[in-house]
């Protein structure tokens, strides 16, 4: 089983990232689950969302303390939370940041395979909006590909409708342009 913890704020998607990768996994004959985890937050909160994709049915339905790959959503994030808590040995951690990889290892001290993406820019750019879900899913699966690529495309067509292909090319984008490093 693979799983998945997306570190974000009220209002950035990353319930939605969570769905729309267990929906890609199910789609493509994987069981999957999909849940978020959070109380009375407003807008701008620190949310948490999780997602499991296996071969076999899943049958655990608690919040995952032990994840493969955790997605960062909001760098800011990263003063507020440990973000690689309980991360899996060889796990990856996914953040969205103009920084590179030295420089966040030193100013969290994550030492866990990194992949960095300027995914706001990259949505400003391309959905005109600073919402990074879309965006943050193109890096995940550059560095781990949980689902195949026209699984996930084909979720973004049916969630997101007439601006599916910004939200696309935001997606495709982020899976070009974002930077792998091994861990330290």
């Amino acid at each position: 089983m693979y799983e998945i913890r997306f570190h974000g704020r009220g209002g950035q998607g990353a319930v939605t990232s969570a769905e729309l990768l267990a929906l890609s996994a199910i789609a493509d004959g994987k069981s999957a689950q999909a849940f978020p985890s959070f109380g009375p937050e407003r807008r701008g909160a620190p949310v948490i969302a999780f997602a499991r994709i296996s071969e076999s049915p899943i049958r655990n339905r608690t919040a995952i303390q032990e994840p493969n790959l955790v997605i960062v959503l909001d760098p800011s994030l990263l003063r507020l939370v440990k973000v690689d808590a309980g991360l899996q040995p060889g796990g990856t951690v996914v953040i969205n940041s103009q920084k590179d990889a030295a420089t966040i290892r030193k100013e969290t001290g994550i030492s866990a395979r990194l992949v960095t993406v300027d995914a706001n820019r990259i949505a400003r750019e391309e959905i005109g909006r600073v919402i990074t879900n879309t965006t943050m899913l193109g890096a995940a699966l550059a560095a781990q590909p949980l689902v195949p690529v026209e699984r996930l495309e084909k979720e973004l067509k049916g969630r997101f409708g007439r601006i599916a292909e910004r939200n696309i090319n935001a997606f495709r984008r982020a899976m070009r342009e974002c930077r792998i490093t091994d861990a330290a």
